[in-house]
């Protein structure tokens, strides 16, 4: 029998929608499952730790590895530079594991179009209400800055119709059991 190859699933949410918890939970659960670090160019927050929550680089750096074609998709949404690592998504799906990446709405879309098997999930908060309180819940951001996220979140939400699926993330574990089982459909899929 031929050794599987490894699928794409990309979690997409407004800041602060839980999608980096949510991803740690599954990456608890399912060892099939990996979600390479993204590079970015903003600060490292705390308890977030280089090369396992993110590769914190430089913008120098980061306009080197894009010229040099080593980027998947990239973004930079709020200021900051977003990447997916190419090489570390061919690497993983050839070994038969399936790698979650957390992209926003563009990212998705590209993910999408160059890999057609990857199955694109949308994380919607329960309201908006809900995501400013966890906005400001995290205390990472100034009030202008959550304002800014807000308004990004509500035409980010608008396109929520280029998503395989949704998943509201209300009640937590509920929402990592949809996700489990997105992943066992997509897994079992004929293709």
């Amino acid at each position: 029998m031929q050794k599987r190859k490894g699928l794409i699933f990309v979690l997409s949410a407004p800041s602060g929608g839980g999608k980096t918890s949510l991803v740690k939970a599954l990456l608890k659960e399912d060892k099939n499952l990996v979600h390479p670090a993204s590079f970015t160019t903003r600060q490292r927050r705390a308890g977030e730790k280089d090369g396992v929550d993110y590769n914190f680089i430089s913008e120098k750096e980061f306009g080197h590895r894009l010229k040099k074609g080593e980027f998947l998709e990239w973004s930079k949404p709020f200021g900051c530079c977003y990447a997916t690592s190419k090489a570390a998504i061919i690497k993983n799906i050839k070994n038969g594991k399936d790698a979650i990446l957390s992209l926003d709405f563009n990212g998705a879309d590209f993910v999408k179009k160059s890999f057609k098997d990857s199955a694109a999930i949308y994380i919607l908060p329960p309201s908006i209400k809900a995501l400013r309180q966890r906005l400001v819940g995290r205390m990472t951001d100034r009030s202008s800055e959550i304002k800014k996220r807000l308004s990004f979140a509500k035409d980010d939400i608008r396109r929520i119709g280029r998503y395989d699926y949704v998943v509201v993330n209300d009640n937590f574990m509920e929402a990592v059991s949809k996700l489990k089982s997105i992943i066992v459909a997509e897994r079992l899929k004929v293709r």
